[in-house]
């Protein structure tokens, strides 16, 4: 199974068991932990960029804030598979839009600032939301 499926059921089969949160929004405490243990290491890592055993530790911390989320999105009985695959979606619909409003406007990306490329990106947005991208 692909990881994310992966942890949904694992969680999936303790939960089956009795071994899962009490309260649904007790998960995001474990989230926000996760997330500090996750940037704590990461900080650390970032510090010494060679050592390849502080870069598996953040690794290993970014895996579980990620199974963290998975949690709590399956306590909210939301499929992360379907939530990534739809947000890719989004975001490769915003970016197309980005390249080709910047192509049409005879620029190049790399000749763009952030600001510039946000702007486009939230018409992109806007777009969407009416239903036109």
């Amino acid at each position: 199974l692909p990881p994310l499926l992966k942890a949904y059921r694992m969680q999936d089969k303790a939960r089956a068991v009795g071994f899962d949160w009490e309260e649904r929004s007790q998960v995001w405490d474990k989230v926000a932990e996760e997330l500090g243990e996750f940037k704590a290491e990461l900080d650390q890592t970032l510090a010494d960029t060679k050592d390849a055993e502080a870069r598996k530790r953040a690794e290993g911390e970014f895996g579980d804030l990620l199974f963290s989320i998975v949690n709590a999105g399956r306590l909210y009985d939301l499929n992360p598979d379907t939530a990534l695959e739809m947000t890719c979606a989004k975001f490769r619909r915003r970016f197309t839009y980005l390249e080709e409003h910047t192509i049409r406007q005879g620029q190049a990306l790399t000749d763009m600032t952030l600001a510039q490329m946000d702007k486009i990106w939230d018409e992109a947005k806007e777009l969407e939301k009416e239903g036109k991208l």
